[in-house]
Protein backbone atom coordinates (compact mmCIF):
# COMPACT_ATOMS: atom_id res chain seq x y z
CA UNK A 1 0.00 0.00 0.00
CA UNK A 2 1.18 3.06 -0.53
CA UNK A 3 2.16 5.75 1.90
CA UNK A 4 -0.23 8.99 2.08
CA UNK A 5 2.75 11.20 3.34
CA UNK A 6 4.73 10.06 0.48
CA UNK A 7 3.45 11.95 -2.88
CA UNK A 8 6.79 13.44 -3.99
CA UNK A 9 6.11 10.93 -6.94
CA UNK A 10 3.11 13.13 -8.08
CA UNK A 11 4.07 16.28 -9.07
CA UNK A 12 6.18 15.89 -12.44
CA UNK A 13 7.87 19.04 -11.88
CA UNK A 14 8.94 18.54 -8.79
CA UNK A 15 8.21 22.12 -7.18
CA UNK A 16 6.32 22.61 -4.01
CA UNK A 17 3.26 24.09 -4.71
CA UNK A 18 2.73 25.94 -1.33
CA UNK A 19 5.32 28.07 -1.75
CA UNK A 20 3.86 31.63 -2.53
CA UNK A 21 5.71 34.11 -4.44
CA UNK A 22 5.86 37.57 -4.76
CA UNK A 23 5.34 38.76 -8.37
CA UNK A 24 7.85 40.89 -9.72
CA UNK A 25 7.27 43.49 -11.79
CA UNK A 26 7.60 42.56 -15.57
CA UNK A 27 4.97 39.18 -14.39
CA UNK A 28 2.52 42.15 -13.26
CA UNK A 29 -0.21 43.52 -15.71
CA UNK A 30 0.29 46.77 -13.98
CA UNK A 31 2.61 49.61 -14.49
CA UNK A 32 3.79 51.11 -11.07
CA UNK A 33 6.18 53.56 -10.39
CA UNK A 34 8.14 52.05 -8.12
CA UNK A 35 10.43 48.99 -8.47
CA UNK A 36 8.66 46.79 -5.84
CA UNK A 37 4.77 45.86 -6.26
CA UNK A 38 4.57 46.20 -2.37
CA UNK A 39 5.85 49.61 -1.94
CA UNK A 40 2.70 50.52 -4.64
CA UNK A 41 0.13 50.95 -1.55
CA UNK A 42 -3.85 50.73 -1.56
CA UNK A 43 -6.31 53.10 -0.72
CA UNK A 44 -8.88 51.11 -0.22
CA UNK A 45 -12.84 53.05 0.03
CA UNK A 46 -13.68 55.11 3.22
CA UNK A 47 -17.33 53.09 3.61
CA UNK A 48 -18.61 49.50 1.71
CA UNK A 49 -20.04 50.89 -1.68
CA UNK A 50 -23.93 49.50 -2.67
CA UNK A 51 -24.89 47.38 0.41
CA UNK A 52 -27.72 48.98 0.38
CA UNK A 53 -28.93 49.64 -2.95
CA UNK A 54 -32.14 47.81 -4.38
CA UNK A 55 -31.42 44.29 -6.14
CA UNK A 56 -28.53 43.31 -3.63
CA UNK A 57 -30.77 40.12 -2.51
CA UNK A 58 -32.14 37.44 -4.88
CA UNK A 59 -36.03 38.25 -4.18
CA UNK A 60 -35.20 42.02 -4.82
CA UNK A 61 -33.87 41.11 -8.13
CA UNK A 62 -36.46 38.48 -8.95
CA UNK A 63 -39.58 41.33 -8.03
CA UNK A 64 -37.72 44.20 -9.78
CA UNK A 65 -37.37 47.40 -8.24
CA UNK A 66 -40.71 50.16 -8.24
CA UNK A 67 -40.63 52.63 -9.95
CA UNK A 68 -41.24 55.25 -6.73
CA UNK A 69 -37.51 54.09 -5.77
CA UNK A 70 -36.05 54.49 -9.37
CA UNK A 71 -37.67 58.12 -9.08
CA UNK A 72 -36.88 58.74 -5.69
CA UNK A 73 -32.70 58.58 -6.88
CA UNK A 74 -32.77 60.13 -9.74
CA UNK A 75 -30.63 63.02 -9.68
CA UNK A 76 -31.54 66.10 -12.30
CA UNK A 77 -28.89 67.00 -14.39
CA UNK A 78 -26.53 70.09 -13.94
CA UNK A 79 -27.72 72.89 -15.72
CA UNK A 80 -24.73 74.32 -16.81
CA UNK A 81 -26.10 76.71 -20.08
CA UNK A 82 -28.55 78.69 -17.80
CA UNK A 83 -27.26 81.50 -16.14
CA UNK A 84 -29.13 81.49 -13.07
CA UNK A 85 -28.55 78.06 -12.05
CA UNK A 86 -26.64 77.44 -8.73
CA UNK A 87 -25.07 74.59 -10.09
CA UNK A 88 -22.71 77.15 -12.80
CA UNK A 89 -20.14 77.84 -10.57
CA UNK A 90 -17.09 79.81 -11.30
CA UNK A 91 -14.37 77.96 -13.14
CA UNK A 92 -11.99 77.91 -10.14
CA UNK A 93 -12.26 74.89 -8.22
CA UNK A 94 -15.14 72.80 -6.89
CA UNK A 95 -17.31 75.22 -5.03
CA UNK A 96 -20.02 77.50 -6.69
CA UNK A 97 -19.85 80.26 -3.67
CA UNK A 98 -16.38 81.34 -3.63
CA UNK A 99 -13.56 81.85 -5.48
CA UNK A 100 -11.80 78.74 -5.09
CA UNK A 101 -9.51 76.49 -3.67
CA UNK A 102 -6.79 78.39 -5.21
CA UNK A 103 -3.46 77.99 -3.78
CA UNK A 104 -2.58 81.48 -1.75
CA UNK A 105 0.49 82.29 1.20
CA UNK A 106 -1.47 79.90 3.99
CA UNK A 107 -1.30 76.66 1.58
CA UNK A 108 1.43 75.55 -0.65
CA UNK A 109 1.93 74.04 -3.57
CA UNK A 110 4.42 71.67 -3.38
CA UNK A 111 3.64 68.47 -1.88
CA UNK A 112 5.03 66.72 0.91
CA UNK A 113 6.58 63.16 1.40
CA UNK A 114 6.12 61.01 4.08
CA UNK A 115 6.79 62.73 7.48
CA UNK A 116 8.85 60.93 10.26
CA UNK A 117 9.35 62.33 13.89
CA UNK A 118 12.09 63.29 15.13
CA UNK A 119 13.58 61.86 18.34
CA UNK A 120 15.55 64.93 19.93
CA UNK A 121 14.04 67.33 22.28
CA UNK A 122 10.79 67.51 23.85
CA UNK A 123 8.81 69.15 21.23
CA UNK A 124 7.48 67.19 18.33
CA UNK A 125 8.92 68.03 15.02
CA UNK A 126 8.91 65.70 11.79
CA UNK A 127 11.53 65.41 8.60
CA UNK A 128 10.15 64.95 5.01
CA UNK A 129 11.81 61.64 3.93
CA UNK A 130 10.22 62.29 0.38
CA UNK A 131 7.26 60.32 -1.17
CA UNK A 132 7.20 56.45 0.06
CA UNK A 133 6.39 53.95 -3.25
CA UNK A 134 4.54 56.83 -4.94
CA UNK A 135 0.93 55.31 -3.28
CA UNK A 136 0.37 57.87 -1.16
CA UNK A 137 -3.39 57.66 0.50
CA UNK A 138 -5.63 60.98 0.46
CA UNK A 139 -4.56 61.66 3.32
CA UNK A 140 -0.76 61.88 2.70
CA UNK A 141 -1.45 63.82 -0.42
CA UNK A 142 -3.11 66.50 1.49
CA UNK A 143 -0.49 67.67 3.14
CA UNK A 144 1.85 70.29 1.39
CA UNK A 145 4.63 72.31 2.08
CA UNK A 146 4.44 76.39 3.19
CA UNK A 147 7.26 78.38 3.58
CA UNK A 148 7.70 79.98 6.97
CA UNK A 149 7.09 83.68 7.34
CA UNK A 150 9.96 85.40 9.56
Amino acid sequence: MTDPDDLSGDDPDGDDDTVFEQLDETDTLADPDVPDPLDEGVSPNERPEGVTAWGVTEEEEREGEPLDGRLRREVPDASFDDEGSPDRGDGLGDESDTDGELYDDEVGEARAGRLVLRDDGEDFWADDIGVDGAGASAEEAAVHLVDDEG
